[in-house]
């Protein structure tokens, strides 16, 4: 499962509109944002990187005024992040990664569970998609403004193969959701599970990783991967059939 989480990776950063791919990495450049959640890279599976290709890998985000910055799982590259530390990077974070196949994924319907009588949707509107990026935005504590082209990115995830789901809130506007990539290598990542302070314990989060897991497992993807920030959102989706895969690393070169 490390490899098909790593070609997974090679290949989302090839739909960046501007990916390239230097030594044995690609770059997933996106011109629309400077955000260094965008704009990464990651080895191929097997690579094993020269000094040079590492250098040739910073200066690529330095000519276009970007912080280097990798996302990875090791175990699928085992010679990448030695060459990466001795070039001056550094620890980001790490995290685990669950994965959900068909036959593990529990979809919410019993009645006297809470998510039972959340109600998720696929945004249609512009508003929908803004309302999405504006509620996940403040759910991740504003680690991004949301934006008209916040929201084209979302709309571009459900028109390319992926999808976006989302709970609505009494005035209408989001109180959770989350988003999931075209699958890819047999496989997709579902991000972004977020749901607004005033809605939670609601069981929004597992319902919309639920509906999001059984539309990609639809779309022919064999499994989805995800990954968590605490005991508490591992549980909800161990809940809805996730189960430990393996490790990621987040890397980053401040000098």
């Amino acid at each position: 499962m490390h490899t098909d989480v790593q070609s997974f990776a090679v290949a989302h950063l090839l739909r960046r509109p501007a990916a390239c791919r230097v030594g044995g990495f690609v770059v997933g450049f996106d011109p629309a944002t400077t955000s260094p959640y965008v704009n990464y890279a990651t080895p191929v599976p097997g690579a094993a990187p020269t000094d040079t290709d590492v250098a040739d890998l910073i200066a690529a985000f330095r000519t276009r005024g970007l912080l280097p910055r990798l996302e990875f799982a090791p175990d699928a590259a085992p010679a990448v992040e030695p060459a990466l530390r001795r070039a001056g990077f550094t620890t980001e974070a790490v995290h685990e990664y669950l994965v959900c196949t068909p036959a593990t994924l529990t979809v919410p319907g019993a009645a006297p569970e809470p998510e039972a009588r959340v109600r998720v949707e696929a945004p249609v509107t512009d508003e929908d998609y803004l309302a999405v990026d504006t509620a996940l935005s403040e759910a991740f504590g504003g680690e991004w403004a949301p934006s008209p082209q916040g929201a084209a990115r979302l709309r571009r995830t459900e028109e390319g193969g992926g999808a976006v789901r989302f709970v609505r809130a009494e005035d209408g506007s989001c109180a959770g959701g989350a988003l999931c990539s075209a699958p890819a290598e047999g496989t997709a990542e579902l991000a972004g599970v977020g749901t607004l302070p005033g809605h939670r314990g609601r069981g929004i989060a597992a319902a919309v990783t639920a509906a999001l897991a059984e539309t990609l497992f639809a779309r022919g993807a064999r499994t989805v991967w995800l990954e968590y920030s605490g005991a508490g959102s591992r549980r909800v989706y161990e809940r809805v059939g996730f189960r430990p895969g393996g490790t990621r690393v987040y890397l980053r070169h401040e000098g």
